[in-house]
């Protein structure tokens, strides 16, 4: 006898050699035993699963004369005539070559002729989806009242391609994607019977490589047995078929949690020379993590589809990770699967994608940092030290508060709300704990002002004694902010608050974005710390800003006029600096 491969050669002849498919095979069974069997079935599923092979089994079994427990006996004549491909009864057609709808005709001709031997004339149609819109419509009417000797099965792996007026004539059965486990055994089966040897890991293999199709895990089988002969080991195996070595993901996960990003490229290298497809790396490596974050969501090993010595390694390096980095992990794999499809250069990708993963920063919980936090919060309360929220910007400055004299109670301070979020978002908790240390900038004019002096003692004749200085250096730095101060006047300072009063919105929102800036110069000049705030202040400046300042070097002549004098209305339009402005920097006037 010429040469079977195994699909063929071990192909289910009773429902009982079905594998993984029972919800099927059961009620077929009853179905024959009840005498309720319907005109028409429709099996849908994946490949290799088993649906033309169950077609013909229940073929056999509604026309074999001497069923046992509703199975065909496969040894009457009419069993033989149907398994040799000789019987009238059980015709099969190829619904892809035989589509069109003259074909449906002369079967609509041939159902009215009776069964010559068995009981029931049966009609099997293989991927029946393939058939045209026109031959499905022909079929209709036949489908819904056929003889009662006639019985048809049509078998699909695109079922949603099947017109629904076909799907409502029939009784339809869903095949399952067979499990690996099922898989293995079968194989173990099938390679006990065929005296091959083959380790647990190599059954594994396969069964995982087939991805739930019985067909497709025994052509691997033979395949396999052809390169490796009958004695088949894991390691030639991944050879045969050039599987990524599971080492390699074990590897990315010691250099994650190690930070390595020189072995990340190092591993990058060593999957290029070895001539592995990237694509399937980085599923294998999804899998992985996948399985990873498993057993530490879980804490066991059940639902890993892996030999018991991988089981066991994936145990001790789930404790490395946390849920949240895991799936992180997963959420960029899937991403450069994706972008590996139609990269030009798909070894950058990878490695740009595992140095991101390197260096990740490990995820923190939100209630972690809210904990750190209040914890942060009571050490500075209890050392009475000051924080001051900055309310515009949201930007949190602390403050140290001058020493008090030895006789002088300490007075409690109330740590501002604003700071317990604002200083979250860029701000070290661990080295914001030792605030209280943190040194002041030394003042440019440290000879005459004391940087510690407390900032209370404020006062508008002050600030109008250095106030040109004040302007003069702001405009070195930021000439827009210069422009907008000059058109600012202190309307009050109360506790360390200085508060300028503007002529309109646009120069409020433009010192309110440098606030910081201006803290910062207002201290070298004053030598002393306050909180600058713009409000909008319609009246006249007063008397102490009222005063005639030098003219700004940093400006034109006319430029400088025109900051203390109001241009006319007449002229407004075709002033030269207003030309200027709206040239240079797309200005536009504020009404």
């Amino acid at each position: 006898m010429s040469y079977q491969v195994t699909a063929r050669k071990w192909r289910p002849m009773v429902f009982d050699d079905v594998v993984g498919q029972s919800h099927v095979t059961n009620t077929l069974r009853n179905a024959i035993a009840t005498n309720r069997v319907a005109h028409a079935y429709i099996f849908s599923g994946t490949r290799g699963c088993g649906k033309t092979t169950t077609a013909r089994i229940f073929a056999r079994a509604l026309n074999c004369t001497s069923t046992v427990n509703q199975n065909p006996d496969n040894t009457c004549d009419t069993c033989k005539e149907i398994i040799e491909g000789r019987g009238l009864d059980v015709i099969e057609i190829d619904g892809a070559s035989n589509r069109g709808v003259e074909e449906i005709r002369n079967l609509r001709d041939s159902v009215r002729y009776t069964p010559t031997s068995g009981s029931y004339k049966i009609y099997i149609i293989d991927e029946v989806h393939m058939l045209t819109k026109e031959a499905f419509n022909a079929l209709l009417k036949t489908l819904e009242e056929p003889p009662a000797h006639v019985v048809f099965i049509f078998a699909t792996t695109e079922v949603h391609k099947v017109p629904t007026t076909i799907l409502s004539r029939c009784q339809r059965f869903d095949f399952r994607r067979i499990a690996v486990e099922e898989i293995i055994a079968s194989l173990a089966a099938i390679a006990k019977a065929e005296t091959v040897s083959i380790d647990d890991d190599s059954l594994m293999i396969i069964a995982k490589r087939a991805d739930g199709s019985m067909r497709d895990s025994q052509s691997i089988f033979d395949q396999v047995r052809s390169f490796c002969g009958n004695d088949i080991h894991a390691d030639e195996l991944r050879k045969a078929f050039n599987i990524v070595d599971q080492e390699l993901y074990f590897r990315v996960s010691e250099l994650l949690t190690q930070h390595d990003s020189r072995g990340a490229m190092a591993l990058v290298d060593d999957v290029m020379k070895s001539g592995y497809d990237l694509r399937e790396f980085v599923g294998g490596l999804s899998e992985h993590l996948r399985n990873v974050l498993i057993v530490r969501s879980t804490t066991s090993t059940t639902l890993l589809e892996t030999s018991e010595l991988f089981k066991k390694r994936y145990e001790i390096i789930a404790q490395k990770f946390s849920e949240s980095d895991l799936l992180r992990f997963i959420k960029r794999t899937n991403e450069l699967d994706q972008e590996l499809r139609w990269a030009p250069q798909p070894r950058y990708r990878l490695e740009a994608a595992l140095l991101q993963m390197v260096t990740m920063e490990s995820s923190v919980q939100i209630g972690e940092l809210l904990q750190q936090f209040e914890t942060l919060k009571k050490k500075l309360n209890f050392s009475g030290s000051i924080v001051t929220a900055a309310s515009a910007s949201g930007v949190s400055a602390i403050a140290q508060p001058a020493v008090p004299k030895p006789s002088a109670p300490i007075p409690k301070t109330k740590t501002s709300s604003a700071f317990s979020y604002a200083s979250l978002l860029g701000t070290d908790l661990t080295k914001v704990a030792g605030v209280s240390n943190i040194a002041e900038p030394v003042s440019r004019n440290s000879s005459t002002a004391d940087p510690q002096v407390n900032a209370t003692s404020l006062t508008v004749d002050e600030i109008s004694c250095k106030w040109t200085e004040f302007v003069n250096d702001v405009s070195k730095s930021r000439i827009a902010v210069g422009i907008s101060l000059r058109e600012a006047h202190v309307l009050e300072v109360n506790r360390g608050l200085v508060r300028l009063a503007c002529p309109d919105e646009y120069h409020v929102s433009t010192l309110r974005r440098n606030k910081e800036f201006l803290s910062e110069i207002f201290h070298q000049v004053l030598g002393k710390h306050a909180t600058i705030e713009s409000v909008l202040h319609a009246e006249k400046k007063s008397a102490a800003m009222n005063t005639k300042q030098p003219p700004n070097p940093l400006l034109p002549p006319d430029a400088e006029g025109r900051l203390h004098s109001a241009i006319p209305e007449d002229t407004a339009k075709d002033h030269p600096v207003l030309s200027l402005l709206k040239r240079e920097l797309s200005a536009e006037r504020i009404e």
